[in-house]
């Protein structure tokens, strides 16, 4: 698909586009440890949350592809001893042909005196390219990582998770509950609790995720994932927002994360050209702050290591 361009155009899926999503800030962040969330909070879905909720959220990632496309904003923020930082993206994505573009906003270095560019990403099956990435990589190349080389299975690695991975972790989900109906900018939504697991998750994904939700499965200090997510009523995730926990390091410890995407306008235009070979570089690349490693153009760690806060 190198050089390819593929582009969706708004209004394809007619009666799904519009419904513009901008989320108040000060979301509320709900403790999932111990909330004794089981299957038998299918009982509970049966009233107003449309059936058993397990079921519900494993084909959450299949309405998202009947859907066609989306804008999206995610949010991710990463805390690791007393140090929180947190990085912004926002973009569009084509869930039948696994294709996004988002620019991601990196924050301010600790003395706030270094405005960092924004990187541009796409995402591809198996592939994240980046540009104005990092230190040393010519203005006019790529970066690419191939997703199932990452420990984390790019789901913290590029500063914000694929949406379409987001949504096929649900495909792992072993708890829920339906919590209740609510509005998220004025379009009514069903929110559901709950924890998924990683390797289940691979064994239900689309081959593009399969690998790298496996890789995120054995990368993680625990394959268990807390998850809180609403839906509309035609099934279609408007929110979800993930917790993830991975070890970075004997010296650092235990590094908490919180990815959190929005999905809107649902049949926007897409449009997604990937780079061609000889505009993607092989070097090495300088470390950024907060990053779980080093890259190079086909390594790991390229990622901006971030959480979100929900909060755009």
């Amino acid at each position: 698909m190198v050089g390819r361009a593929r582009e969706r155009r708004g209004g394809r899926r007619g009666g799904r586009t519009g419904d513009g999503l901008a989320v108040a800030a000060g979301v509320v962040c709900v403790c999932l440890a111990g909330a004794g969330c089981s299957a038998q909070g299918a009982s509970v879905g049966g009233a107003g949350g449309g059936g058993d909720p397990v079921a519900v959220l494993h084909r959450a990632a299949d309405r998202l592809v009947a859907a066609g496309s989306a804008k999206t904003r995610t949010a991710m923020e990463m805390a690791s001893g007393g140090t929180r930082v947190t990085i912004r993206g926002e973009g569009v994505y084509d869930f039948e042909e696994r294709l996004g573009q988002l620019k991601v906003r990196l924050p301010q270095d600790p003395a706030g005196s270094s405005e960092h560019r924004p990187i541009t990403e796409l995402l591809a099956p198996g592939a994240l390219f980046m540009k104005n990435r990092g230190a040393g990589v010519p203005d006019d190349k790529w970066v690419r990582v191939e997703t199932e080389s990452l420990s984390d299975g790019n789901l913290v690695t590029g500063g914000a998770t694929d949406p379409f991975a987001a949504a096929e972790v649900l495909r792992g989900t072993r708890t829920a509950t339906f919590v209740g109906r609510t509005e998220l900018a004025g379009t009514a939504v069903r929110h559901y609790r709950g924890t998924a697991d990683l390797a289940r998750a691979a064994r239900d994904a689309s081959g593009g995720n399969r690998k790298a939700l496996a890789a995120a499965a054995e990368g993680f200090a625990t394959a268990e994932v807390p998850f809180d997510v609403y839906l509309d009523d035609e099934g279609r995730i408007r929110k979800v927002r993930h917790r993830f926990s991975f070890s970075h390091g004997q010296e650092n410890g235990t590094v908490d994360v919180a990815s959190t995407t929005l999905l809107y306008d649902f049949g926007a235009a897409v449009r997604v050209r990937l780079p061609e070979e000889q505009d993607i570089y092989a070097g090495r690349i300088a470390e950024e702050p907060g990053e779980a490693g080093e890259a190079g153009g086909q390594g790991e760690g390229a990622g901006s290591g971030g959480a979100a806060d929900g909060k755009n």
